[in-house]
């Protein structure tokens, strides 16, 4: 335990200065968005101008990168909320100037695209000098992509600041994500550099759901009338590749595969404080846990027992997993064995699960790290042979109580990520229903198949990416690891190449191994 705190500690910031710090930021963007393609009467040209730019110049670890900036482009004609679809553009210098960077030149380089969302919270356009995502922009133009950084509608957008009407629910951000990209496509000729058949998203947590949820659904049919509503262009909104971190994802069935692991954990640590994250004005207590990301679920260090219902509630969605999971008919893509479990939840897709955190144990035990006072590890001299996730889960420990996405009382960010136009939280699921504290409606069908990438993935009609990078810490609590590697194992099954871990010591956080990220992209770009 001592071994596992150390860690954990080593990776703590001050939470009231990075929640002040993201708020300062996001208010300041706030008073300087000047949109720049106005026509008036509310409607937007959709022609990118390649004039209109500043050069600049930034420092990041002594290394000073120079790069054309355009910003505040509203990627739609007709926006719900322009500030929220809106994107900016980074290009490095060395193109404009006919040169390469890292065997790329202004017709190659790879399009980035980050987004900052979280929470399913709505993200401004990020830009290099935010405190949050300004590092990722900077070392990503270093490496000689061209980054493009959309704003993105989320759960909390209004029309307007006088509106009372939400129009950021689901399935908004990843209508809006779509839309920037054939934004992209539709000024191909007009950019000054990128390859708009090399985009490759990339996200955290909600984030990197949306940046799943981009991946595997483009050009789906069954998004175009979101689209023409806010008069995307007429443009493919395919991608290139796709980078998941800790991928909030497949909401309809995360309650059931949470349960599955935790289920015998009786005590869960998540606060009744729910996200937008606080500031300054609302500090966190003291309890609070200090390594959590933008717009997560405040964990509180003190841990609360489940109540009779929730422990209800957790029976019968561990003996749903079993079910959902043998439906899918997933394959171990090394041996092509069906991954089936038992009413017990017992059988080869837990073997499958359980080798991922194998793998990440063994990784670390080969770098160095000491795993003997882990009793979830099993090691047989310097080989790590199994892991027990029974134990795992104690030592990880429950973080949200069942169910963990759905809540009874509606109280969840996905609950209100589900919600009406009139900012009223729906249920997803019928369990979550049925055994309600708090009576509320189930979402339209429609809205729930829109937002699970699980729903597109081998379609005639849909051009999945072809290339996917999906990562979930090995103490990550956010979401069972049973999640992202459901996703991964369709994709692999439908003829994707994915690369697909589990790091180890990481919980719920992304973009920590940029080099690696870059990298990946760099193997299947050039």
């Amino acid at each position: 335990m001592k071994f596992k705190n150390f860690l954990i500690a080593a990776v703590c910031i001050s939470a009231v200065n990075f929640f002040a710090n993201a708020v300062e930021a996001e208010e300041s963007m706030k008073s300087d968005f000047r949109p720049v393609n106005a026509l008036g009467l509310g409607e937007y040209n959709l022609e990118f101008n390649p004039i209109g730019f500043d050069s600049r110049t930034a420092e990041i670890e002594g290394k000073s990168i120079s790069f054309r900036a355009y910003e505040n482009i509203v990627y739609v004609k007709n926006p719900k909320n322009a500030q929220y679809q809106s994107l900016n553009i980074y290009i490095p210098q060395n193109y404009l100037d006919g040169k390469s960077i890292n065997g790329y030149t202004s017709k190659t380089a790879p399009i980035f695209m980050p987004t900052g969302v979280g929470g399913y919270m709505p993200s401004l356009a990020q830009t290099p000098d935010d405190r949050m995502g300004g590092s990722t922009i900077l070392k990503a133009l270093e490496r000689g992509y061209v980054v493009v950084s959309p704003a993105i509608r989320g759960r909390t957008t209004v029309a307007d600041s006088d509106s009372k009407l939400y129009v950021g629910k689901a399935p908004a951000f990843v209508v809006d994500f779509k839309a920037a990209v054939r934004f992209l496509r539709a000024n191909r000729d007009r950019l000054p550099a990128g390859d708009v058949e090399k985009i490759v998203s990339n996200g955290t947590s909600a984030g990197g759901a949306l940046s799943a949820l981009l991946g595997a659904t483009g050009n789906a049919p069954d998004y175009e009338k979101y689209l023409r509503e806010i008069g995307a262009a007429q443009e493919r909104d395919d991608i290139f590749a796709s980078s998941d971190y800790c991928p909030i994802t497949n909401l309809d069935h995360a309650d059931a595969a949470y349960e599955w692991i935790f289920h015998d954990v009786l005590e869960a640590h998540q606060s009744n404080r729910q996200a937008p994250p606080p500031d300054m004005k609302n500090p966190p207590p003291d309890d609070s846990k200090k390594d959590r990301p933008m717009n997560a679920p405040v964990e509180n260090q003190s841990a609360t027992p489940l109540t009779d219902i929730e422990k209800k509630v957790s029976d019968i969605l561990r003996a749903e997993f079993p079910i959902y999971v043998n439906s899918l008919g997933l394959k171990d893509p090394s041996t092509g064995e069906l991954l089936l479990l038992d009413a017990n939840g017992e059988g080869s897709f837990k073997n499958f699960v359980k080798s991922k955190y194998i793998e990440s144990a063994q990784d670390a035990l080969n770098s160095g790290e000491s795993l003997k006072d882990l009793d979830w590890i099993v090691l047989n001299g310097k080989k790590v042979v199994d892991v027990d996730l029974d134990k795992y889960a104690v030592y990880a420990t429950r973080m949200k109580a069942p169910p963990a996405f759905d809540k009874l009382d509606l109280s969840s960010g996905e609950n209100d990520e589900f919600a009406t136009e009139s900012n009223e939280p729906r249920h997803f699921t019928r369990t979550s229903k049925i055994h309600e504290t708090k009576s509320g409606e189930i979402a339209d069908a429609d809205q729930i198949r829109l937002m699970n990438p699980m729903n597109f993935i081998g379609r005639e009609d849909v051009q999945v990416a072809k290339h996917f990078r999906i990562r979930h810490g090995a103490i990550d609590r956010d979401t069972s690891l049973a999640i992202p590697s459901i996703l991964a194992l369709k994709l692999m099954n439908s003829g994707i190449d994915v690369d697909f871990y589990s790091p180890w010591n990481r919980g719920h956080a992304g973009d920590y191994d940029l080099p690696e990220l870059f990298d990946w992209i760099d193997s299947i770009c050039k």
